[in-house]
């Protein structure tokens, strides 16, 4: 048992005299196998030369013949060119090839043009998947380090994807870029196509599909007045926006994450950068779901993951709110039986009233230190997880906090990033307006906007005196 292997230039008519007389026997001989293998003229000599090497063969002609010995394991038995082809037909099978040169010449001739079309379709099929480009500033803090496995395991994006990851910093977090492409690269994760360093800010979000944006300022206000914090943030976007419209994709995905900021560096980001899709600019609040979640949890005695609809107003890493006059409990065990499924409103079931109007909500300043303490396991897990309801949706009746940009949802001022109940389907997200709200949530949404709206304009401001030319033009 064995198949005869043919190799040979595809516009070599030596080659098509061959395997036409192979095609031939392995239509009539029912033992005889062949498997062709074309090569492009201008490969054709290194292939040989590889091939040769590889199996210890002596050969420069075109084409090469072989036996693969399918019974026998090791390596193949070479037949050698065209002519030892025809001398081995004729002894075993009493047959040879009786077409003409000029037919041979045309023969050849569709060999190549067919070889080409093959070619051209692999390519054009591969350029069909090329990989997701993420591309992650600020990547030497340990947020990064932590969220480059969520990212390359395939739950996030699910496991036919393949990525490329990029991360961004600047010259002196070079080691600890490099010290992380090459773990990441020890971890061999079979979907991740490539993970490199980028110091070179000119050459930032090239195709990128999705930017996430870990930029944080050190808040020290001792040594810094918050307006100077602000201007900061502001000058990072004015340098993100045009290079994320000119280098990325139309279709980019924007996510800002970070301790200090959230809102307003997703909004520099759409001020700065007009031509990127808003809703394709969001800011991540997970982080302060999960926590209010646990701290709930706790005091109910149950698992976290049973706390739903836990809902974060407002200015993600500054002043903001949560709501749980919408959230509900899953599996707790109390005196009202039901299913696992069965919804159970969390006010009810808190008899301690007094614990939720006092307790839980002065213990929110608590919860903003715990939340800013995280350097690293929690946000990277909320950037996966929205990520992941971006992509393929989140639960159908879960309510999810996402600092988006406004549209007047809620008497919220236009133009500003707020953090708002949504649910993500269908590769998008929509806004849950049919949310009852009532009159003292709406005067606190009140002033969490007006925040908003002063860290916008601080940051304009700012930057116009500093270069009140660049402004004039952006305004315009």
């Amino acid at each position: 048992a064995g198949v005869a292997m043919f190799t040979g230039k595809a516009n070599c008519p030596y080659y098509a005299k061959a395997e036409l007389l192979a095609d031939y026997l392995q239509t009539n001989l029912p033992n005889f196998r062949v498997h062709k293998i074309t090569q492009h003229p201008d490969k054709w000599e290194q292939w040989l030369h590889d091939i040769c090497e590889t199996n210890g063969w002596e050969h420069r002609q075109c084409p090469i013949i072989w036996r693969e010995l399918l019974d026998r394991g090791g390596k193949g038995q070479l037949l050698g060119g065209l002519n030892d082809f025809l001398d081995y037909v004729q002894r075993y099978y009493g047959t040879t090839s009786m077409m003409l040169s000029e037919e041979l010449l045309n023969i050849a001739e569709e060999n190549l043009e067919a070889h080409l079309e093959i070619v051209k379709e692999d390519e054009e099929i591969k350029s069909l998947i090329k990989p997701m480009q993420i591309w992650i500033t600020s990547a030497s803090v340990p947020i990064c380090y932590h969220l480059i496995p969520l990212l390359a395991n395939g739950e996030v994006f699910g496991m036919t994807t393949e990525i490329s990851i990029h991360l961004l910093d600047t010259d002196q977090f070079k080691e600890i870029l490099h010290g992380i492409v090459m773990e990441a690269e020890d971890m061999a994760f079979p979907l991740l196509c490539s993970i490199s360093e980028h110091t070179k800010i000119d050459q930032a979000f090239i195709d990128a599909d999705i930017i996430i944006v870990l930029d944080d300022v050190l808040l020290n206000l001792e040594v810094q007045s918050r307006e100077n914090y602000i201007r900061e943030v502001g000058e990072i976007c004015q340098v993100y926006a045009p290079l994320i419209e000119k280098n990325a994709k139309s279709e980019v995905k924007v996510i800002s994450s970070g301790k200090t900021f959230a809102n307003l560096k997703a909004t520099m980001l759409r001020t700065y950068g007009p031509s990127i899709r808003p809703e394709n600019i969001i800011a991540i609040a997970t982080p302060w779901e999960s926590a209010a979640k646990a701290t709930l949890a706790r005091k109910l005695n149950m698992n976290a993951a049973g706390v739903k609809d836990v809902i974060v107003w407002g200015n993600i890493s500054g002043s903001n709110y949560i709501d749980l006059s919408h959230a509900k409990l899953y599996g707790y065990d109390c005196a009202i039986w039901g299913p696992p499924n069965f919804p159970r409103p969390l006010l009810n079931m808190i008899y301690d009233s007094e614990w939720i109007h006092s307790e839980f909500h002065s213990a929110q300043s608590t919860l903003s230190s715990r939340v800013s303490r995280y350097t690293a396991v929690l946000p990277a897990h909320a950037i996966a997880t929205v990520l992941q309801y971006w992509y393929h949706g989140s639960p159908t009746e879960d309510i999810i906090s996402v600092g988006i940009l406004s549209e007047g949802q809620f008497c919220i001022p236009e133009g500003i990033i707020f953090s708002m109940p949504v649910r993500f389907q269908n590769g998008n997200w929509e806004v849950v307006t049919e949310l009852e709200i009532n009159e003292k949530t709406l005067k606190v949404l009140g002033r969490l906007s007006h925040e908003l709206v002063q860290e916008k304009l601080v940051a304009l401001k700012e930057i116009n005196e500093m270069h009140p030319y660049e402004a004039e033009t952006n305004s315009t």
